[in-house]
């Protein structure tokens, strides 16, 4: 039976954000979605990871594993689903199980899977039942359990009873590693035995060497590794030792000074004393002579005579008996007879099966042992076991509950327009200055997503969220509600709330700045006078304090001058009230000047009718905000969603708007809920004094009387 779709097609559209989207609602959609023309698909491209999405699912959608969805793998694994069930339209419904009933029979992949899930539910201990889930795929013990073949090729301890095996796979485990058998247990493959048997086989060579020249080689026999290890234990100290000597040697006036001083000892008396002091065994490893030879027994530094008898054990005597001292001739004859074995460790694999002892090795290597391995390994790799059937079968579940919501974000739009749930792209929800965004995005990049993100047109908030015990992340929130006078300067903390309701600790970070909204836009021309009003006012009075501050400086330092040296004629500088007049006067013009210019602003408003003074009033503030309200409008307008995707990864194909209406659903602002009680007094409000206003009317009237004298009216 063809499963092949009719070349045509009705399909339907809606349109929100600003652009066509097609429905994707009917089982005969999924059937045609490969004839609908990809121009019109919302998405081209989106990545695997950082999505608010199953994984495991993008990851068996990821044919090629680039770690991309693109437009052809979703088609295929659409058309795979149409093909395995008789009425695709059970994936508009909501679960993860799914009716073996809804399996198509009548095509031989139907057929295939319809056997593989009753295996699988006669494996858990459901057999007869005719529904399967994916809790019923969830535990890989229980459809593979490790002491059955199961077809992966990787084969776990539990599958033989051989001790001999089993040796040698936890010797395979331990210095190659391990590969996950389809139990979940760690097991051995064909791969990592023939890696373990290359690196034995290197070992192997390297100890024989040894022994082929043990004479040289192994100087001191079994015993060599030990006898190295007193000698490097303290080859530093007595080579300082016969160094001394040889010095003393050269010039016997060094003696002295080779040796510890009374004052080094009178410190080490004051001291609680015993051979762990760094102290003590800081000092010679015996008395300094020149040309003396080592004592072996007796004058030997205590800090350092349980290391000297190592070596004289283990090393002195094997090679020239008994004696009490060494020279230097014999310290470096017996340096030279390690030469070689120092040779032979540098040459050592570097792999931990160098280190198994050749006895161990050669037993874990018997012939018989590893064919019986590979005897195992082969027979694992060959069994059928029908697995390939039940990862089809999780693939298939998986795809019975997220591929319509994949599509829904993928060939359209429809999660994030719909508003009825989150987009896959959307990780959760910032609340920060009475407010909270929902459009907010996981960064993996802030670079290179605050470089792409501002083509937004989008007012952008990134923030570093941290949660304990959880790896730090960044997120970017676009705020469309609300004004912006508090998000200026990075530094404020929030709250990020992520899609399984964890919280988050939320610092900002960067700020992206664009409008937000045309009421912010009215006010925004008033707030940039007032601001800079104050900045001016802040300027001017730092200034004048700074002034005072220099000019009391000052005055001080007159005082002092003219008290220690009286000033001409013994009389002090007079007061020049002509300077401080004219200071005067010039305010007052000023002033004045001010007051006229007020007086025929008002005048010449109270000389219009009454009904333009609304309308030149209107007209002003029109002329003040209007700029920045019709500026504001246009970039509103052209807020675009894509560039935040793009940036994140995603091939995005339409230009979806978000539009004023839509950008203000996306954030809410703090209101009173409806019905609440509101007190409107409130005992630590700022007290209002009247006396601005007084002072501010008493201008107006005088101004408004001075124009009727001059007699404008």
């Amino acid at each position: 039976m063809s499963t092949t779709p009719p070349a045509s097609h009705r399909w339907r559209f809606f349109r929100c954000g600003g652009f066509d989207q097609v429905r994707i609602e009917t089982a005969e959609d999924l059937r045609h979605l490969g004839t609908l023309d990809q121009k019109l698909w919302a998405v081209l491209a989106c990545p695997t990871v950082g999505l608010e999405f199953d994984e495991r699912t993008l990851k068996l959608l990821d044919a090629d594993g680039d770690g991309r969805i693109r437009v052809p793998e979703l088609l295929a694994a659409v058309r795979w689903v149409c093909e395995v069930l008789r009425d695709p339209g059970v994936l508009f419904q909501p679960g993860d199980s799914l009716p073996l009933s809804a399996l198509d029979d009548r095509q031989p992949a139907g057929q295939e899977l319809l056997a593989a899930a009753r295996d699988v539910l006669a494996r858990v201990g459901r057999a007869g039942d005719e529904v399967l889930s994916l809790a019923d795929l969830s535990d890989p013990a229980r459809l593979f359990p490790p002491e059955r073949f199961n077809g992966d090729g990787v084969v776990p301890a539990a599958l033989t009873d051989d001790e001999g095996v089993k040796a040698l796979m936890a010797e395979v485990l331990a210095c190659v590693g391990a590969q996950t058998d389809r139990s979940g247990e760690p097991g051995v493959t064909a791969q990592t035995l023939d890696a373990f048997l290359a690196a034995a086989e290197e070992a192997r060579q390297w100890q024989a060497r040894a022994c082929s020249d043990a004479t040289q080689i192994l100087a001191f026999g079994d015993d060599t590794a030990a006898a190295l290890a007193a000698f490097d234990a303290v080859q530093v100290k007595v080579e300082d030792y016969f160094t001394r000597c040889r010095l003393a040697a050269f010039d016997e006036r060094a003696t002295p000074a080779l040796n510890p001083a009374d004052s080094q000892y009178a410190e080490l008396a004051a001291l609680p004393l015993s051979d762990a002091r760094q102290e003590v065994a800081a000092l010679p490893l015996a008395k300094v002579v020149p040309g003396g030879a080592l004592p072996l027994v007796d004058g030997i530094n205590p800090a350092w005579q349980a290391a000297m008898a190592a070596l004289r054990q283990r090393v002195v005597w094997p090679v020239f008996g008994e004696q009490p001292a060494l020279t230097l001739a014999q310290w470096q004859q017996l340096s030279a007879k390690f030469t070689a074995y120092r040779e032979w460790l540098a040459a050592k694999p570097a792999t931990p099966v160098a280190d198994i002892p050749a006895e161990r090795l050669d037993a874990l290597l018997r012939p018989d042992t590893v064919a019986a391995l590979r005897a195992l390994i082969e027979q694992d790799a060959q069994s059928d076991t029908n697995a390939a059937g039940v990862d089809a079968l999780e693939k298939l579940l998986r795809l019975r509950r997220d591929l319509v919501t994949l599509l829904r974000n993928f060939v359209n739009l429809s999660d994030f327009y719909g508003g009825q749930q989150p987009a896959v792209f959307q990780a959760g929800t910032l609340y920060i200055d009475q407010r909270s965004c929902n459009l907010c995005l996981r960064v993996a990049d802030m670079g290179r997503h605050a470089a792409l993100a501002p083509l937004s047109g989008t007012y952008l908030v990134y923030c570093q969220c941290v949660r304990q015990g959880e790896a730090p992340m960044t997120i970017v929130a676009a705020m469309t509600g609300g004004d912006t006078d508090e998000m200026m300067v990075p530094g404020r903390n929030g709250v990020f709330y992520d899609r399984q309701g964890r919280d988050w600790n939320a610092s900002v970070v960067k700020v992206v700045e664009a409008p937000i909204s045309v009421r912010q836009a009215f006010w925004a021309p008033y707030k940039r006078v007032a601001r800079m009003i104050g900045e001016q006012i802040q300027k001017f009075a730092a200034a004048r304090d700074k002034a005072v501050e220099a000019k009391s400086a000052e005055g001080v330092t007159q005082v002092g001058t003219q008290a220690a040296t009286p000033a001409e004629g013994g009389r002090a500088q007079a007061f020049d009230i002509a300077k401080f007049a004219g200071i005067f006067a010039a305010i007052g013009l000023a002033l004045g000047a001010l007051g006229t210019a007020l007086a025929a602003v008002v005048t010449g408003f109270l000389r219009l009718p009454a009904w333009q003074m609304p309308l030149v009033v209107l007209g002003v503030v029109l002329l003040i905000s209007g700029p920045s309200m019709l500026m504001a409008w246009l970039k509103l307008r052209q807020r675009n969603l894509g560039p935040l995707l793009d940036a994140n990864g995603w091939a995005v194909n339409i230009r979806a708007r978000i539009n004023i209406p839509f950008g203000a659903a996306l954030t809410g602002v703090a209101a009173l809920p409806a019905g609440s009680e509101r007190a409107l007094h409130d005992p630590y409000a700022d007290r209002s004094s009247p006396w601005p206003w007084l002072a501010l009317l008493a201008v107006l009237l005088g101004a408004v009387f001075w124009a009727h004298r001059q007699g404008w009216w």
